[in-house]
């Protein structure tokens, strides 16, 4: 099936070589064209240019998108979708004066998802992931990375990534698998954290390897977590099993765990809500991106990833959900690219390059996914009649999205 667009107000992130990361000051920059059109086969953004040069183009469907902006779908890459139940409690608890730090201490938090995890079916958990899936995908995502960790046993663990596979399976977007087994210390392990991390690395490593079930291995690298040398080993341990490190570091202490990450190659470093100067050196002349997470910020009242700071020093940055049960109950990108700019003080060009290039690097799919591209996949947003794609940042009550296309199919 081909689709050709017509008339688009304007075609943003156009690319005409293939970038795959966006630093520093370039990241102000967001090539556009202006009365637009775009044409796909079958699922490859084939062709793109102004209306005055379009000429010899047939289609099997014409989308008529005057007024409307159009851009290339949302690249979420951290998110804990694969999760039973809610934590609705817990956010009462907050409100109520405990801290996320008092809630797990309590045995809330991850502990508490874990136990609802592992008294649930790999079908159930399945039909509450689809779901979400299906709502993130209408609001714009086209790549998304999944996590385990909510499972914290061997069983647990290898069932939310089995129901990671079905999604990647059943679902047409991009889905990157992330084995998170040090997510937190289960109760039965309260008072041996190194028996907990030998079953970790002795076990659930590679049965994780042996099926093939995951990409990337992570690590809550956290104070009351997992300290950095909890976090070399699983890390280590995941390396040689063929995983690409990535990390949760840095969202409520900071102490050396970025430079962990990209000593030991991280992929991406995750949250960074408190960020000190020996971080940043650390990520210069790296291949580590940092991704920032403000709806996490915003749902438990804590620090902002310090963007201008990582911006301003040349970095790359990424944005993504965090989409979980107990930080961030929530995949809307479009909330997290005005939350971007408006807490984190990101300029519109920017959020949408940490949204779209940069959060398919941190996946490691760029090179087919984050631009309006010749030959990349054809995962597009267009919008409603708005004034602008700054209107998109602006206006974040409302849901600008009219369509969405994943693969070159209308969603």
């Amino acid at each position: 099936m081909s689709i050709l667009i017509t008339n688009i107000k304007e075609l943003v992130q156009v690319r005409d070589s293939n970038v795959t990361i966006v630093k520093g000051s370039d990241m102000k920059q967001l090539p556009t064209l202006k009365n637009a059109y775009l044409f796909i086969d079958h699922d490859t953004i084939v062709e793109f240019g102004k209306m005055e040069d379009l000429s010899g183009i047939h289609a099997d469907e014409t989308i008529d998108a005057t007024g409307k902006t159009v851009l290339p779908t949302w690249c979420d890459s951290h998110t804990h979708i694969v999760y039973a139940g809610d934590r609705t409690q817990e956010f009462v608890d907050r409100i109520n004066g405990l801290s996320y730090e008092d809630i797990a201490n309590r045995g809330g938090g991850i502990l508490n998802s874990a136990e609802k995890l592992q008294n649930s079916s790999e079908d159930e958990l399945y039909l509450q992931a689809s779901n979400r899936l299906k709502k993130v995908i209408k609001l714009g995502t086209g790549a998304i990375e999944i996590k385990s960790g909510y499972g914290l046993t061997v069983e647990a663990e290898l069932k939310m990534l089995r129901v990671i596979k079905r999604l990647k399976q059943d679902f047409p977007i991009k889905v990157k698998p992330t084995l998170l087994a040090a997510h937190a210390i289960p109760k039965v392990y309260k008072d041996n954290k190194k028996g907990f991390i030998d079953l970790v690395v002795n076990e659930m490593i590679p049965a994780v390897s042996k099926e093939q079930l995951a990409d990337y291995i992570d690590v809550f690298c956290e104070k009351g977590y997992f300290d950095l040398e909890d976090t070399k080993r699983v890390l280590e341990a995941g390396i040689q099993n063929g995983l690409t490190p990535k990390i949760h570091v840095n969202q409520f202490n900071a102490f050396g765990g970025v430079a962990l990450g990209v000593e030991h190659k991280a992929l991406s470093v995750d949250h960074l809500e408190e960020l000190v100067p020996e971080d940043i050196k650390a990520l210069k002349n790296s291949k580590t991106i940092p991704v920032a997470l403000p709806a996490c910020s915003y749902f438990l009242s804590i620090p902002y990833t310090p963007a201008r700071q990582l911006i301003d020093a040349g970095l790359p940055l990424a944005l993504a959900t965090d989409y979980n049960p107990g930080s961030t109950p929530s995949g809307n990108m479009n909330f997290v690219v005005s939350a971007a700019c408006i807490k984190m003080k990101m300029t519109p060009e920017e959020a949408i390059n940490a949204a779209t290039i940069n959060g398919a690097y941190a996946m490691d799919i760029s090179n087919m996914y984050g631009s309006i591209c010749r030959g990349k996949k054809a995962n597009i947003i267009i919008t409603k009649e708005i004034p602008s794609y700054h209107y998109l940042a602006y206006a974040f009550g409302d849901n600008h999205i009219e369509t969405v296309i994943i693969n070159g199919q209308i969603y």
